[in-house]
């Protein structure tokens, strides 16, 4: 009986309490970003889309334009431009910590328009990077900082390039 008393206290004491369960929140409940001087910081959880978060970010607070860099544990595909083609040649990466990624807020025709390029490292400390066309948030999280900035900047189709680019025109 002692030892069938004693197995019931050390699994009551092992066991979360019932307050500590219903503070803790899930990943959907939690809240993604909050405003700072700067701009916006972000935590992005589990399978969160980094580049669709920012587009909403953006949408929602209606960011003129903004920079942003982040890190954190990803499933990411970088891609590399072909001029030639005028395509992405696109390669995948799971499971790698994003070492480092940089981008900018703008609009192009009356939607947000993103240009991000990353560097992720895997176990081996090995590194790769390229410009980003999609990436989920892996175990863990994604920090971001977005700097907003006071004007709105639009990116538009340069033909001789084939590609969209951030155009300084109409600025201050």
């Amino acid at each position: 009986m002692k030892h069938f008393v004693l197995a019931v206290l050390l699994a009551a004491l092992a066991a979360p309490s019932t307050q500590a369960q219903s503070t803790r929140k899930t990943p959907t409940a939690m809240k993604k970003y909050t405003r700072v001087p700067a701009g916006y910081l972000m935590v992005l959880r589990q399978g969160d889309s980094i580049l669709n978060e920012i587009e909403t970010l953006a949408q929602v607070e209606k960011i003129p334009s903004a920079t942003f860099s982040g890190m954190g544990f990803v499933n990411i595909t970088f891609g590399f431009f072909d001029f030639k083609t005028r395509h992405y040649t696109p390669k995948e990466f799971r499971d790698v910590e994003l070492a480092s990624m940089q981008g900018t807020i703008a609009w192009q025709k009356g939607k947000v328009s993103l240009h991000a390029h990353g560097v992720v490292t895997d176990k081996t400390f090995q590194a790769y990077g390229g410009h980003i066309l999609k990436g989920a948030v892996g175990t863990g999280s994604v920090e971001i900082l977005v700097t907003v900035h006071d004007q709105p900047l639009e990116r538009v189709f340069e033909d001789a390039l084939g590609a969209n680019v951030l155009s300084l025109e109409g600025t201050k």
